[in-house]
């Protein structure tokens, strides 16, 4: 009788990311730098430079990576102008993740903050074009009350929760706290933004 074999490779989940990149040598050390990726595995092709594919783990999941061939429709965001995908890590130190990615010129897209649905969490984009999403779970949540904090968090007060004097504004009222400086902003931008720059 022949032995099963199993559809999934040992040590990897159901979906396996694969990543495609301009310079893979460059991002492989980038990922084991800023997420402390391990690197599994490498195929190079017979030019001895181009990375078919390389396998990393970061954490437990583990991750494919292989540079674009365009002559093979095979394209990195940077060449497609963007990535309509993210990946999601979920990191014990996300905020030194974080701060490393940073350091390393990785573009902010909405910074690392606590939410209300009990995870730290932020969104960047590499010098490679890709997505992530650094999280670190900080709470165990029901689902009311994720949903409690969501309502809270999006309530709006309609007029008749409000006084008329309190609807109104003069320009001497308005005041500009110029005590936050430059230096402490986290600048967000544009996915658009951070692949051209």
């Amino acid at each position: 009788m022949a032995r099963k074999i199993n559809p999934v490779p040992k040590g990897y989940h159901t979906s396996t990311p694969v990543l495609v990149v301009k310079n893979a040598a460059a991002a492989i050390e980038f990922y084991a730098s800023v997420f402390g990726a391990k690197e599994l595995s490498r195929i190079v092709d017979i030019d001895g430079v181009t990375i078919l594919r390389a396998e990393l783990k970061i954490g437990n999941s583990i991750i494919h990576l292989n540079d674009e061939m365009p002559a093979y429709g095979i394209l990195s965001p940077i060449s497609l102008g963007g990535s309509s995908t993210a990946v999601q890590l979920y990191l014990a130190d996300v905020d030194d993740a974080w701060e490393r990615a940073v350091e390393a010129q990785s573009a902010v897209v909405l910074p690392l903050e606590d939410t209300y649905w009990g995870e730290r969490t932020g969104k960047i984009v590499d010098a490679f074009g890709h997505v992530w999403i650094l999280s670190k779970k900080t709470e165990n949540l029901s689902k009311d009350e994720i949903e409690k904090r969501f309502a809270d968090l999006t309530a709006v007060e309609t007029p008749a929760d409000l006084e008329v004097a309190d609807l109104s504004v003069s320009e001497e009222e308005v005041l500009i706290d110029a005590s936050v400086s430059d230096q402490d902003a986290v600048p967000v931008i544009d996915i658009c933004e951070g692949l051209n720059s």
